[in-house]
């Protein structure tokens, strides 16, 4: 990585001429132009009263209208709320209020969803595409200059917890206090901790929704390195391959729920499509079962990278040569990040011993938005934790065993379902599960398997006879699932997220 030319605003400058972005549908836009478009978001943010410090919500797909707005912000000095556009009007109402935000911008087909949570607070509401319940965004840039502000102070991400618990929390931490040139530079650690030379950013492939901060980071930092964002909105298996072939990806972010819908693809569909352009896969957001992984390296090569982290921590990585060498690791600290594993008293456990997983980024003091009490409890220290479980080897690799939230004690013993999951996955039969915990006289609970099947599957009594005599040989008594629910598909939010709290309503198979 040339680390003197970092930052999309320079390169805009430098190499006005150079393709940005290849959208969805295959249109260009040059690095001028998205630059043009950046500053009049910029101008005309301000124009309608956006103050530094100030809150702007979006609500899009993955289109160069998310991608200039982000850039709009990171150089005004603002905080950017990017909210999944599957969420209902009260889901999207509650974060428009808690964040304060004093804009909303979103993707013509949710306008009328958007609209509706906005008027709950009387948010202006500004469309990118044809406008009907709400302004056009070109209101909003129409007259304003193609030409950088005069004073462009960083901004920051604030993301939205997913809220699978309960509400979702704003994480928020201070404004840097830099211009928005230096503050491109943070880019420089991520590129120096996954080892990423330049050629990583040819063709980055966003492939994922950018509202969610693993796919958003990496992409804008293909930006800062002079790289070109390939988009797809809305993901399949074929449509992946085909962009990668198509334009040479060099490098992407994915999740485990992709590897697993790739590998279910017949070896004839698999071996068309030319993969061998691929240099930087990076994964994560949920636990990934060795067997996938070892299969995914041995189609698309050792470029698979793995990390562990979220909005709140720090983060740890796995480089391809350490996964191989520590299979179901999801790597060692970062070099910014602290790691420890704390008991239910606070005290760090010997190594290898099991506990909570706590952590830090640098001296990162981030907190929940308007929830001191949750900042609070979630605290030791100056360590931070979301309530996941895991151990560290002698080496110092960390394995996420389960989540705390999750535990089932099942007669006084504990069963974590990301263990159980684990040892399901890697039947044939199946294509993806979610094991939860159900109340039982007996136990006090038990594990309960929800599965759904690949097409190669005989019928649901079939498959939970075989499926009990995997996991037999498998994982200790306690840990066996006490019931097999068989469904078509799991309910999945697109970058992959299993909602528990669902299973229940899934579709029978």
């Amino acid at each position: 990585m040339d680390q003197g030319q970092v930052g999309f605003r320079r390169w805009a400058v430098a190499q006005p001429q150079a393709r940005a972005v290849i959208t969805a549908d295959d249109r260009e836009v040059t690095y001028g132009e998205l630059f043009a478009e950046v500053n009049r978001i910029s101008h005309g943010l301000r124009a309608h009263g956006v103050a530094e410090g100030d809150t702007v919500a979006c609500v899009m797909t993955n289109s160069v209208g998310m991608v200039a707005l982000y850039l709009a912000a990171m150089q005004s000095g603002i905080y950017l709320v990017t909210v999944n556009y599957h969420l209902t009007a009260p889901e999207i109402a509650y974060i428009l209020g808690d964040s304060a935000a004093r804009v909303v911008v979103c993707t013509d087909r949710v306008q009328d969803t958007v609209a509706a949570a906005a008027a709950e607070h009387g948010v202006p509401v500004f469309v990118d595409g044809e406008a009907r319940a709400g302004r056009p965004l070109a209101e909003l840039t129409d007259q304003m200059p193609a030409t950088s502000p005069e004073t462009t102070p960083a901004g920051s991400l604030m993301m939205y917890t997913s809220g699978t618990t309960g509400r979702p929390k704003g994480v928020k931490r201070p404004l840097s206090g830099v211009d928005a040139d230096t503050g491109a530079q943070t880019y420089v650690w991520l590129f120096k901790e996954f080892g990423m030379e330049r050629e990583a950013f040819g063709a980055w492939l966003v492939s994922a929704p950018m509202y969610h901060s693993a796919n958003i980071t990496p992409a804008m930092g293909a930006l800062h390195a002079g790289g070109t964002l390939v988009l797809m909105d809305g993901w399949t298996p074929e449509g992946f391959l085909a962009r990668v072939a198509q334009h040479g990806v060099t490098g992407s972010s994915m999740v485990p729920t992709h590897f697993f819908r790739l590998l279910q693809l017949a070896d004839d569909v698999r071996t068309s499509y030319d993969v061998s352009s691929l240099r930087y896969v990076l994964h994560g957001a949920a636990p990934c079962p060795i067997e996938v992984k070892r299969r995914i390296m041995d189609w698309f090569g050792p470029v698979v990278y793995e990390y562990y982290g979220s909005t709140e921590v720090g983060t740890t990585i796995a480089r391809p040569h350490e996964w191989l060498a520590h299979p179901g690791t999801v790597g060692r600290p970062a070099s910014i990040s602290t790691l420890k594993i704390l008991d239910a008293a606070g005290e760090e456990v010997p190594t290898g011993e099991t506990g909570i997983v706590y952590m830090r980024q640098g001296e990162d003091r981030m907190e929940y938005h308007n929830d001191p009490d949750k900042t609070d409890g979630s605290r030791r220290g100056n360590l931070l934790t979301v309530w996941d479980v895991g151990h560290v080897d002698a080496d110092g690799f960390l394995y996420i065993t389960g989540r705390a939230a999750e535990l089932i004690l099942v007669g006084g013993v504990n069963v974590y379902p990301a263990e159980i999951e684990a040892a399901l996955i890697e039947h044939p039969w199946v294509a993806d599960v979610g094991v939860v915990g159900r109340p039982d006289d007996e136990y006090g609970e038990v594990p309960v398997a929800h599965v759904a099947t690949t097409a190669q599957a005989p019928d649901a009594d079939a498959v939970t006879a075989a499926l009990r005599e995997h996991v037999a040989a498998r994982l200790a008594g306690p840990k066996h699932p006490r019931e097999y629910v068989v469904h078509r598909a799991l309910p999945r939010d697109p970058n992959g997220k299993l909602y528990k709290a669902r299973l229940a309503d899934a579709t029978p198979a």
